[in-house]
């Protein structure tokens, strides 16, 4: 099992993919504590605005740590330089939060499709504006890249 895995992650890297591929895996546990808060908090009746934000914040924490340590492998020498990586990672995110509601007022109050629809579709469409952000702005210095 550990061969046939080596062996895929050779060919990922081979063809510039494997940070897609964790991007995507860890993208999709950020997904799920996004949208298993937000199901949770609407659930116990605080209204969608609301629940959107604390689904949010649990979800971009999360990220920060899988997207640093496992999707982009980045190392910073100093504190600094982790305090700078976290700011740029919070800017992008809160850029994507605006991203997040526009989609959300958009989905709820203007189309009228439900709650969940809505954070789903809106979902994906923020998992490729972060990426984006990540990939190229956030995590751009790390020992691999040869850009």
């Amino acid at each position: 099992m550990i061969k046939l895995f080596n062996r895929g992650k050779a060919l990922l890297e081979e063809n510039h993919l494997w940070d897609v591929f964790t991007y995507v895996f860890f993208g999709g546990l950020t997904t799920v504590v996004n949208i298993v808060v937000f199901a949770g908090a609407t659930h116990i009746g605080i209204s969608w605005q609301v629940s959107n934000f604390l689904a949010w914040l649990l979800s971009v924490l999360f990220a920060f740590v899988t997207n640093k340590l496992w999707v982009f492998n980045s190392h910073t020498e100093s504190f600094g330089s982790l305090v700078w990586e976290f700011a740029k990672f919070m800017f992008a995110r809160i850029i994507s939060l605006g991203i997040d509601y526009a989609c959300m007022f958009l989905f709820i109050n203007a189309i009228h499709w439900s709650n969940m629809v809505a954070k789903i579709l809106t979902q994906i469409v923020i998992i490729v504006a972060n990426y984006a952000f990540s990939k190229f702005i956030i995590f751009r210095n790390k020992p691999t890249d040869h850009v």
